[in-house]
């Protein structure tokens, strides 16, 4: 029987999930959690507490909870390269930065045609190794998340493509009003960005879009609406291997099928605003609460390894 934790809308969903499994509250005491990334090899989850400009690191042997960076200038979302490298979106650096393996920070993209970065938001590391990111004004717009400024790209909310190897970046969508979220289906032939304009704009987009990607791998086509968040808004999210995908909102974790059906919710006592696929069998979803992480196991895997 499934717990209270879980609402089914689409009896897909009821395959998704387990009977007598509850959300697990595992740490508290955060202003705004965001930026969840999981790293296989050390079993532990880094995430974000931006207003606090501090990163924390979630050990998955012991369930202990310690500082990871701080001050950690207000990054907000991670992601994992394929040499196991913490990539991190930086607020007060308005960059996008990377650990290396020795644990020195080196700033991969910090401006574009020569004006400073907005605030880079979340990002996604894909199979060839190329960084792709949003970038709008969240972390300009006060002093919480970030320094307030004026954007040098004249308030534009640009997706990127950061190659780390000759460091070129392009902008390969420039039509979102505060892009946000980002996540590559299974196959990486397509790429889901939300958008949560809502936030800037007077009735302004709160929904996830689906966009071709080219077959180059470098550029981005045709897009279309994939689904309108009916709760809050869309903000980080993740796609299991069958294509479901597991986002953030204001009531918990959506889960939409890959025709954008809403499948059903998984129960959060906060606003949610990113997750991830973590453990040995990817089947574990850390969750970022505003001030807690939280987890819960499914009956499906993370599509993307590390994530």
């Amino acid at each position: 029987m499934l717990t209270a934790d879980f609402e089914v809308l689409d009896q897909r969903f009821a395959k998704l999930v387990f009977g007598n499994v509850y959300v697990e509250k595992l740490w508290t005491g955060s202003r705004w959690a965001e930026g969840p990334a999981y790293f296989p090899a050390g079993k532990y989850l880094i995430f974000s507490d931006i207003p606090n400009n501090r990163t924390i690191r979630f050990d998955e042997t012991d369930s202990s909870v310690s500082i990871f960076q701080s001050p950690a200038n207000n990054q907000n979302g991670h992601s994992v390269d394929r040499e196991g490298r913490l990539i991190a979106c930086e607020h007060q650096g308005r960059c996008v930065s990377r650990i290396e393996h020795d644990g020195t920070r080196k700033v991969l993209a910090s401006h574009y045609e020569g004006k400073r970065l907005n605030s880079p938001n979340d990002v996604v590391v894909k199979s060839d190794g190329t960084i792709w990111f949003t970038d709008p004004t969240y972390g300009i717009d006060s002093d919480y998340e970030g320094d307030a400024a004026k954007s040098e790209l004249g308030d534009q909310s640009n997706v990127y493509r950061l190659d780390p190897m000759s460091g070129e970046l392009t902008v390969v969508a420039s039509d979102f009003v505060r892009p946000n979220g980002l996540a590559f289906s299974p196959d990486e032939s397509l790429l889901y960005i939300a958008d949560t304009g809502f936030s800037h704009v007077t009735n302004g987009p709160k929904h996830i879009r689906v966009v071709k990607v080219n077959a180059d791998g470098k550029t981005l086509g045709e897009s279309r609406l994939f689904a309108d968040c009916s709760f809050g808004c869309f903000d980080g999210f993740r796609l299991d291997t069958n294509g479901n995908i597991w986002t953030s909102a204001g009531d918990g974790v959506h889960c939409l099928a890959q025709d954008g059906t809403l499948l059903g919710k998984i129960k959060i006592p906060e606003v949610v605003a990113n997750l991830t696929f973590g453990g040995p069998k990817r089947n574990r979803i850390y969750i970022c609460g505003t001030t807690s992480l939280y987890s819960v196991y499914v009956n499906a895997r993370g599509a993307v390894w590390p994530a």
